[in-house]
């Protein structure tokens, strides 16, 4: 009897333990602060917000992150005052990394790899038309009248506003390849720049813009559809680009007139920057790290709607909550990658 008991003591005590043992396995971060930080462009905050939602998953106690330019974040990485971002972009970013970063800082994982891309992209229907396929092409008098809105002589280029770094790169591309008599760039606000040239597309006329990726742009104007990438005439570095030139002609993608098309800027892969240490003492944060990657079609997609005014921070995070309900299997995959990774 007395056996009997005490039996039935320690199954109550196992039941009882169960349940909290099972906790402490999915909540490996339990008790880790952590600090994370963000870039200054918001086409790089819903990625952001989903690695904050994993790690929360994981248990740790995330702070707000903080939102930093490039060089510092990558100076406080490096010292330890923030742990991680999500917007790293390489090589682009090498240049503006602290010497001997490789003692304290780790690139991980490919959040998309391949996607930052840059370049010049013109309506298919125009480009089909006119035979589109270079920079060059905008020397033909048919097709800078094609393209002239204003009737000023020189065919319109949506361009980048003063003292961005594209506005500087589109400068020099037009000083290197001989283009200022043809192209005129349109240096307003990006956004009221696109604006215009949608409405000018919406009216079945020709349009030609610069942009970037991630971007709500190719995702309403959709390269191979829509719209095509262009090639600059030769690939011509500028001196910050020197040591990335093989980087700056890229095969397969997708609505480029061409295959290798020569973009004229670097292709970079977006990546997760963190402080080795972190990485050490959270294995389970490093293995999310690690295996999270998104399609550069849902980035363009999120980004569309912030474009459309879904930018609080209560419209991320029910992206955050729509983009995982779409894809459960995927998101628990990762987490449970995470957690074994911690045992």
């Amino acid at each position: 009897m007395r056996f009997s008991r005490m039996l039935l003591f320690v199954i109550l005590a196992l039941c009882l333990l169960a349940p909290t043992a099972a906790s402490a396995a999915d909540l490996p971060g339990k008790g880790v602060t952590v600090k994370p930080a963000r870039a200054t462009w918001n086409t790089g905050f819903f990625q952001e917000a989903l690695v904050r939602r994993a790690l929360t998953e994981l248990g740790y106690d995330m702070k707000k992150p903080k939102d930093l330019a490039n060089p510092i974040f990558y100076k406080s990485v490096s010292l330890g005052d923030v742990d991680y971002w999500t917007n790293g972009w390489f090589p682009m970013h090498d240049p503006q990394m602290p010497k001997d970063w490789q003692k304290t800082v780790a690139k991980v994982g490919y959040v998309v790899k391949a996607g930052g891309l840059q370049g010049y992209l013109v309506s298919k229907k125009a480009a089909e038309k006119f035979n589109i396929k270079s920079l060059d092409d905008f020397k033909r008098p048919e097709v800078i009248k094609a393209f002239d809105a204003n009737g000023d002589g020189k065919a319109d280029l949506t361009a980048c506003p003063p003292g961005w770094g594209c506005e500087k790169a589109i400068r020099f591309h037009l000083d290197t390849y001989k283009l200022r008599k043809y192209i005129k760039p349109i240096k307003a606000a990006y956004a009221a720049g696109m604006a215009a040239a949608m409405g000018r597309y919406k009216n079945g006329k020709p349009i030609f813009f610069y942009t970037w990726t991630p971007n709500w742009t190719v995702h309403l104007l959709k390269p191979g559809e829509d719209v095509v990438w262009i090639n600059v005439p030769k690939i011509v570095p500028s001196k910050t680009q020197e040591a990335f030139k093989d980087r700056m002609t890229a095969t397969g993608i997708k609505g480029a007139v061409s295959d290798p098309i020569k973009l004229g800027f670097v292709v970079s892969d977006i990546r997760i920057v963190a402080n080795k240490k972190f990485l050490a003492a959270n294995p389970a944060a490093a293995k999310f790290f690690e295996v999270f990657t998104l399609p550069l079609s849902d980035i363009n997609a999120q980004n569309t709607r912030m474009n459309n005014g879904q930018k609080a921070p209560k419209d991320i995070e029910r992206h955050v909550d729509e983009w995982i309900a779409k894809n459960k299997d995927k998101w628990n995959s990762w987490l449970s990658a995470a957690r074994k990774a911690a045992k």
